[in-house]
Protein backbone atom coordinates (compact mmCIF):
# COMPACT_ATOMS: atom_id res chain seq x y z
CA UNK A 1 0.00 0.00 0.00
CA UNK A 2 1.75 3.53 -0.98
CA UNK A 3 1.64 6.69 1.44
CA UNK A 4 -1.18 8.17 -0.53
CA UNK A 5 -3.44 5.65 -0.15
CA UNK A 6 -2.78 5.06 3.76
CA UNK A 7 -3.45 8.74 4.23
CA UNK A 8 -6.47 9.13 1.58
CA UNK A 9 -9.31 7.84 4.77
CA UNK A 10 -7.34 10.40 6.93
CA UNK A 11 -7.62 13.60 4.73
CA UNK A 12 -10.94 12.56 4.03
CA UNK A 13 -11.97 12.68 7.64
CA UNK A 14 -10.10 15.92 8.21
CA UNK A 15 -11.82 17.72 5.37
CA UNK A 16 -14.58 16.47 6.13
CA UNK A 17 -14.07 17.72 9.66
CA UNK A 18 -13.51 21.27 8.32
CA UNK A 19 -16.57 21.20 5.93
CA UNK A 20 -18.70 20.80 8.89
CA UNK A 21 -17.13 23.91 10.21
CA UNK A 22 -19.42 25.40 7.13
CA UNK A 23 -22.47 23.02 7.41
CA UNK A 24 -22.66 24.09 11.07
CA UNK A 25 -22.42 27.76 10.53
CA UNK A 26 -24.83 28.11 7.95
CA UNK A 27 -27.50 25.63 9.65
CA UNK A 28 -27.08 28.01 12.28
CA UNK A 29 -27.49 31.10 10.45
CA UNK A 30 -29.92 30.17 8.85
CA UNK A 31 -32.19 27.23 9.84
CA UNK A 32 -31.67 27.44 13.14
CA UNK A 33 -32.41 31.33 13.31
CA UNK A 34 -34.64 30.74 10.39
CA UNK A 35 -37.16 28.02 10.07
CA UNK A 36 -35.93 26.10 12.93
CA UNK A 37 -36.35 29.20 15.30
CA UNK A 38 -38.64 26.88 17.31
CA UNK A 39 -36.15 24.45 18.25
CA UNK A 40 -33.49 26.55 18.55
CA UNK A 41 -35.24 29.25 20.89
CA UNK A 42 -34.78 26.93 24.23
CA UNK A 43 -31.22 27.87 23.34
CA UNK A 44 -31.25 31.65 23.69
CA UNK A 45 -34.05 31.80 25.85
CA UNK A 46 -33.10 29.41 29.39
CA UNK A 47 -35.71 27.16 30.81
CA UNK A 48 -35.75 25.46 33.90
CA UNK A 49 -34.68 21.05 32.45
CA UNK A 50 -31.46 19.48 31.07
CA UNK A 51 -32.67 18.73 27.58
CA UNK A 52 -33.80 21.66 25.07
CA UNK A 53 -35.66 21.45 21.89
CA UNK A 54 -32.19 22.32 20.01
CA UNK A 55 -30.55 19.25 21.21
CA UNK A 56 -32.69 17.92 18.91
CA UNK A 57 -30.39 19.09 15.98
CA UNK A 58 -28.66 16.41 16.94
CA UNK A 59 -30.60 14.24 15.20
CA UNK A 60 -30.00 16.34 11.86
CA UNK A 61 -26.43 15.89 12.08
CA UNK A 62 -26.53 12.37 12.99
CA UNK A 63 -28.86 11.14 10.55
CA UNK A 64 -26.23 11.54 7.28
CA UNK A 65 -23.29 10.44 9.36
CA UNK A 66 -25.00 7.21 10.54
CA UNK A 67 -26.46 7.39 6.66
CA UNK A 68 -22.33 7.04 5.59
CA UNK A 69 -21.35 4.45 8.04
CA UNK A 70 -23.75 2.19 6.98
CA UNK A 71 -23.92 2.54 3.42
CA UNK A 72 -20.06 2.65 3.23
CA UNK A 73 -19.45 -0.30 5.41
CA UNK A 74 -22.34 -2.07 2.61
CA UNK A 75 -20.35 -1.17 -0.12
CA UNK A 76 -17.39 -2.61 1.39
CA UNK A 77 -16.00 -0.27 3.42
CA UNK A 78 -15.88 2.80 0.78
CA UNK A 79 -15.46 6.46 0.88
CA UNK A 80 -18.33 7.13 3.22
CA UNK A 81 -17.23 5.37 6.05
CA UNK A 82 -14.64 8.13 6.37
CA UNK A 83 -16.96 11.11 5.70
CA UNK A 84 -19.25 9.50 8.43
CA UNK A 85 -16.48 9.51 10.91
CA UNK A 86 -15.51 13.41 9.98
CA UNK A 87 -19.28 14.04 10.92
CA UNK A 88 -18.73 12.19 13.73
CA UNK A 89 -15.49 13.57 14.89
CA UNK A 90 -17.19 17.13 14.56
CA UNK A 91 -20.43 16.27 16.36
CA UNK A 92 -18.06 14.61 19.35
CA UNK A 93 -15.91 18.21 19.06
CA UNK A 94 -19.51 20.37 19.34
CA UNK A 95 -20.41 18.42 22.16
CA UNK A 96 -17.09 18.65 24.21
CA UNK A 97 -16.41 22.45 22.89
CA UNK A 98 -20.46 23.51 22.65
CA UNK A 99 -21.65 22.33 25.08
CA UNK A 100 -19.65 20.92 28.00
CA UNK A 101 -17.01 23.49 27.76
CA UNK A 102 -19.08 26.65 26.82
CA UNK A 103 -22.30 26.19 28.07
CA UNK A 104 -21.03 24.34 31.30
CA UNK A 105 -23.98 21.72 31.10
CA UNK A 106 -21.27 19.48 32.80
CA UNK A 107 -19.45 21.55 35.04
CA UNK A 108 -15.99 20.42 34.45
CA UNK A 109 -13.42 22.75 32.37
CA UNK A 110 -14.33 25.65 34.11
CA UNK A 111 -11.60 27.97 33.44
CA UNK A 112 -9.05 28.18 31.06
CA UNK A 113 -5.60 30.04 29.71
CA UNK A 114 -6.00 28.80 26.77
CA UNK A 115 -6.30 32.20 24.36
CA UNK A 116 -7.86 30.03 21.77
CA UNK A 117 -10.62 28.55 24.08
CA UNK A 118 -11.12 32.20 25.60
CA UNK A 119 -11.83 33.73 22.15
CA UNK A 120 -14.12 30.91 21.10
CA UNK A 121 -16.05 31.17 24.38
CA UNK A 122 -16.35 35.11 24.11
CA UNK A 123 -17.61 34.91 20.48
CA UNK A 124 -20.34 32.55 21.99
CA UNK A 125 -21.40 34.92 24.68
CA UNK A 126 -21.54 37.48 22.06
CA UNK A 127 -24.14 35.48 20.00
CA UNK A 128 -26.37 34.56 22.79
CA UNK A 129 -26.69 38.37 24.09
CA UNK A 130 -29.11 38.34 21.13
CA UNK A 131 -32.41 37.28 22.39
CA UNK A 132 -34.16 36.66 19.37
CA UNK A 133 -33.18 35.50 15.81
CA UNK A 134 -32.53 38.55 14.27
CA UNK A 135 -29.38 40.32 14.34
CA UNK A 136 -27.28 37.02 15.10
CA UNK A 137 -23.75 37.21 15.03
CA UNK A 138 -20.55 34.26 15.20
CA UNK A 139 -22.53 31.60 14.22
CA UNK A 140 -19.14 29.41 13.84
CA UNK A 141 -17.95 27.23 16.65
CA UNK A 142 -14.59 26.48 16.20
CA UNK A 143 -13.77 29.67 14.04
CA UNK A 144 -14.30 32.76 15.04
CA UNK A 145 -13.39 36.30 14.03
CA UNK A 146 -10.01 37.73 14.63
CA UNK A 147 -10.53 40.34 17.24
CA UNK A 148 -11.89 37.73 19.66
CA UNK A 149 -8.39 36.23 19.79
CA UNK A 150 -6.87 39.62 20.36
CA UNK A 151 -9.32 40.77 23.09
CA UNK A 152 -8.63 36.82 24.66
CA UNK A 153 -4.62 37.60 24.48
CA UNK A 154 -5.34 41.50 26.30
CA UNK A 155 -7.59 39.70 29.12
CA UNK A 156 -4.98 36.89 29.61
CA UNK A 157 -2.02 39.64 30.17
CA UNK A 158 -4.33 41.49 32.34
CA UNK A 159 -5.07 38.91 34.31
CA UNK A 160 -1.31 38.27 34.79
CA UNK A 161 -0.46 41.32 35.44
CA UNK A 162 -3.09 41.49 38.19
CA UNK A 163 -2.08 38.54 39.63
CA UNK A 164 1.83 38.76 39.70
CA UNK A 165 1.56 42.41 40.72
Amino acid sequence: MDTLTALFPALIVIATFVTMEGVAWFAHKYLMHGLMWYFHEDHHVHKPGFFEKNDSFFLIFAVPSAWCFISGSMAGGDFRVWIGTGIAAYGLAYFLVHDIFIHQRFKIFTRTENTYLMAIRKAHKVHHKHLSKEEGECFGMLWVPWHYFVDARRAMRARRQTTAG
